[in-house]
């Protein structure tokens, strides 16, 4: 058995070819890397069982009559390891009822003996093709079922129109881009906008939360495994970097990436070369990489939390996204689009809030940014019958908080002390009073919280 080494295209295979005639092993190990592919040769059916065994192909070409095991054999243990590995038959018996046993055994195509390179080229390439619309199924699907709750770019205050600007400037590049901002800014809504804008919008786009699996499953969802490679593996599993192959994948919580995984990702970053969990060989995938996190990753790096040759790798280029409270002049046309995203029965010209309505928002500090307007929008959508929106119809929290508070209901800046304050109440209420859970989710100490809320009790009493 020989193996070539890795000169695989973007959209190049990997494949394991069979045959007993040594002059057609000798030519494939040099055509089927000239086309892009990367081939493991293989003299028999016994020996092609045995690769199957160590590593994971995207496509097998096998001859139909060798010893040890035929074609139709490898091709049924390929799939047992591989369900999503292609396989083409090459045979000397031009017969219907042979055809029609590979293709019933799960071959994508046959040739028959003795066939023209230009023929295995035009048939590879309709692999590729098959595979890559199954890859881009994969992704479209992971991108809907992810696209629930996320809302376009809008705003026209200044800080998103710098941000807009910095998008047009990277989109066309192949650079990695690190977006940082607090959670619930639309990190994921910039991540797809640089697809989109990019020469890759055509190819997949994938997203991942790298905080959101467990520790002992990311690397399999990141590279893949094979079949038996650990407890539970009871099939082949292709990596979300298999799927993203001439695409984009963002990363996002990058900062929540387990520092054993740091150093695999750095090594994927630097090579482009990834591996299956379980597999021996590596190979190579063209990607672009997105990553976000609403971490501070020079403190993380400086605490020895985060790898600091990846924070280098990963912000070649930076996009910072404003939290919602710095561009409180988009609030009423951010509610605007969240209530047209849910209801569609506003007229044109309509407005959606009240200006009391509009007025409580933009007193709100908005510690979930977006996505705790998008919320807010949809608690109030259902209380509204019909447009607009008064502050009766937000939740309850907001009329507490205006009449307890004193926070005026105005457009002018809050001060500092009033911001905090709010901050610290709206933690009380998500977490119904419980300060020590409030106070972990503010990043505080217990013995902070309560001197804030003794200093305000204080301030209260002399006021």
């Amino acid at each position: 058995m020989s193996k070539k080494k890795d000169t695989r295209q973007p959209n190049g295979l990997k494949l394991l070819f069979a045959d007993d005639e040594s002059s057609l092993q000798e030519l494939m190990s040099l055509e089927l890397p000239r086309m892009g592919h990367e081939v493991t040769v293989c003299p028999d059916g016994l020996t092609a069982a045995a690769a199957l065994e160590r590593n994971v192909y995207d496509c097998v070409m096998v001859d139909l009559d060798m010893p040890g095991l035929n074609g139709i054999e490898v091709i049924t243990r390929a799939k047992e390891v591989s369900p999503d590995v292609d396989a083409v038959v090459m045979t000397g018996k031009s017969s219907l009822e042979t055809a029609i046993a590979a293709l019933r055994q799960g071959a994508f195509d046959y040739l028959t003996k003795p066939c023209k390179l230009v023929e295995i080229e035009s048939l590879l390439q309709r692999v590729v093709a098959k595979r890559e619309l199954t890859n881009k199924y994969r992704a479209v699907k992971r991108m809907l079922e992810r696209a629930e709750g996320q809302s376009d770019l809008v705003g026209s205050a200044g800080p998103m129109n710098r941000v807009r600007e910095l998008i047009a400037k990277v989109a066309p590049t192949d650079s990695s881009v690190l977006i940082l901002g607090e959670t619930g800014t639309g990190k994921e809504l910039v991540a797809r906008a640089l697809h989109e804008q990019s020469v890759r919008a055509e190819k997949p786009y994938v997203a991942i939360n790298c905080g959101a699996l467990p520790e002992n499953l990311i690397e399999s969802e990141l590279f893949g495994h094979r079949k038996g490679a650990f407890t539970g593996a009871d099939e082949h599993r292709v990596g979300l970097f298999e799927v993203a192959h001439g695409g984009t994948i963002f990363l996002d919580e990058i900062g929540e990436l387990p520092k054993s995984m740091q150093a695999k990702l750095l090594r994927v970053l630097e090579t482009g070369d990834i591996r299956r969990v379980g597999d021996n060989d590596s190979f190579h995938v063209d990607v672009r990489v997105v990553c976000a996190t609403h971490r501070n990753l020079v403190e993380m790096v400086e605490e020895s939390e985060f790898r600091e040759d990846l924070m280098y790798r990963i912000n070649t280029f930076e996009i910072p996204l404003p939290a919602l409270r710095d561009r409180l002049e988009d609030i009423e046309m951010l509610a605007t689009h969240l209530y047209r995203r849910k209801r569609n029965d506003i007229l044109p010209g309509q407005p959606v809030l009240t200006p009391d309505a509009v007025a409580v928002l933009k007193a709100h500090v908005w510690p979930g940014n977006v996505r705790e307007l998008a919320n807010v929008i949809e608690h109030a959508s259902i209380l509204c019958d019909r447009p607009p929106i008064t502050p009766d119809h937000l939740p309850q929290r907001f009329a507490a908080r205006t009449l307890n508070s004193g926070l005026r209901l105005n457009t002018g800046p809050l001060t500092l002390r009033e911001i905090e304050m709010q901050a610290i109440h709206e933690a009380l209420e998500r977490n119904d009073g419980n300060k020590p859970a409030a106070a972990e989710e503010l990043g505080v100490s217990t013995k902070t919280l309560y001197n804030k809320l003794n200093q305000e009790a204080t301030l209260q009493k002399t006021g």
